[in-house]
């Protein structure tokens, strides 16, 4: 289990042992566990993705629909440098992934962009 994920787990068990009694309290507190827990998923499914799963199946497994999962994917901790230019991961991208896994070769940095030095408005 990845770093991310476990940490992710756990701040939702805390903030899950203290349920606040008001009903929009609980809303936001509700909000803030799902958050945390799509972050752990994202991260489960990228390791899933890296060991082998399909896109397919671990989209099934996650109940998501298949064209969800590249873009959840391109976020996590694990595959966020191997992300095309549209936020998703490809099919490619994840082959890499693995092969730069398996033979022990860090991930790429992320690419450098343009930055403007000054607005132009």
């Amino acid at each position: 289990m990845s770093d991310k994920k476990n940490a992710s787990i756990d701040q939702a068990r805390q903030l899950l042992a203290d349920i606040p009694s008001e009903a929009l309290a609980v809303v936001e507190r509700l909000g803030e566990v799902r958050e945390l827990l799509d972050a752990a998923l994202n991260e489960a499914m990228a390791e899933a993705t890296l060991g082998g799963a399909s896109i397919r199946s671990v989209a099934v497994r996650a109940g998501l629909s298949p064209n969800s999962v590249p873009p959840r994917l391109a976020r996590t901790s694990q595959l966020s440098s191997y992300s095309e230019p549209d936020g998703k991961v490809s099919g490619s991208s994840i082959e890499r992934a693995r092969y730069d896994s398996e033979i022990g070769r860090p991930p790429p940095k992320a690419p450098l962009t343009f930055k403007p030095r000054r607005s132009t408005s």
